[in-house]
C-alpha cells in the first residue's frame, strides 16, 4: 500500500548490490576533507533497507577508502559544492563505489554525536559552526577510539507503551548513552509505512569489531512493548488506518 494514494508518479530504481558505507566530510573551496567513513555492518538487502548500525573508523582496506574519497571528489565538482558539509552514501561492490546519495549537509538525526574532534572532544556540529564562522580548531582530527551508534529499529507497529531493561542496556561495556526518542503512547509504524526509530545507542571503543558488539550486546536487554491501535475510520478519505 502507497503511503500517498494520490502519488501520480512511480520513481523505480535498479538494485545496487554490495556493502553500504556513508562518508561524512568538509568542503573548503572545492577541495574536500574526509571527517568519517561509517561501515553499515547489517547486510542492507531489502526489501525495506532500513539503516540500523553505523561504526567507524571503516574497516574496509585502504584502497577501498581511497577509491570513496576519490568518488566522493568527482560528485562534489559534478554537483558544484565548494563549501561546507557533506554527507554521502554509497555501495561498494566488485565495480568499485557507487554513489546512492550526495548532500550538502551533516549526518542525520542524533547519529553525529559519534563524531567528536580534537582533545576537546567537540561534536561535529561545533565543528561545523567554527568552520563556518572561520573561526580556529575546524581542521582538528576525528579521535583516535572507534565509534559507532545503532538507530533503534521499530520490531512491529504499534502503541508504544513500555521500554524494558533500558538500566541494563546502559551499563553494557562500552556503551556511553542510549537515548529512546519516540514518545510514550504514541503510535509508531514499523517499516514499510514508518520512517523513524525508536532511539539511539551510542558506544566507543578500542576496534570498531569491540564498538559493534557493544551496541549489539545493548540492544539485546532492551524489550519494547506496543499496543494495538483501535481502527477508527479517517473522516476524510473513509480509510482505516495501517497497523
Amino acid at each position: 500500500m502507497m503511503r500517498e494514494p494520490a502519488l501520480e508518479r512511480l520513481l523505480v530504481e535498479r538494485y545496487i548490490p554490495g556493502a553500504e558505507v556513508a562518508l561524512e566530510g568538509l568542503l573548503e573551496g572545492g577541495r574536500l576533507r574526509v571527517l568519517a567513513i561509517f561501515d553499515k555492518p547489517d547486510p542492507l538487502e531489502g526489501p525495506y533497507f532500513e539503516e540500523t548500525i553505523y561504526v567507524t573508523p571503516s574497516r574496509h582496506p585502504a584502497n577501498v577508502q581511497a577509491a570513496l574519497a576519490d568518488r566522493a571528489e568527482q560528485t562534489v565538482r559534478a554537483l558544484g559544492l565548494a563549501h561546507g558539509p557533506l554527507h554521502e552514501e554509497f555501495r561498494i561492490n566488485e565495480r568499485g563505489p557507487w554513489v546512492l546519495e550526495a548532500a550538502p549537509r551533516p549526518i542525520g538525526g542524533l547519529c553525529s554525536r559519534a563524531l567528536r574532534f580534537g582533545s576537546e572532544g567537540i561534536f561535529l556540529e561545533e565543528l561545523l559552526v567554527r568552520h563556518a564562522l572561520g573561526l580556529g580548531g575546524s581542521d582538528m582530527p576525528r579521535e583516535e577510539s572507534a565509534a559507532g551508534v545503532m538507530m533503534i529499529p521499530v520490531p512491529r507497529s504499534g502503541i508504544f507503551e513500555r521500554v524494558e531493561g533500558l538500566d541494563q542496556a546502559e551499563r553494557t561495556p562500552g556503551v556511553e548513552e542510549i537515548r529512546i526518542t519516540a514518545r510514550l503512547r504514541d503510535y509508531v509504524a514499523a517499516w514499510p509505512e514508518g520512517s523513524s526509530y525508536l532511539g539511539f545507542i551510542f558506544a566507543r571503543g578500542s576496534t570498531p569489531e569491540e564498538t559493534e558488539a557493544s551496541l549489539r550486546a545493548a540492544h539485546a536487554k532492551l524489550h519494547f512493548d506496543f499496543l494495538p491501535r483501535l481502527p477508527v475510520e479517517h473522516p476524510a478519505t473513509k480509510r482505516m488506518p495501517v497497523s
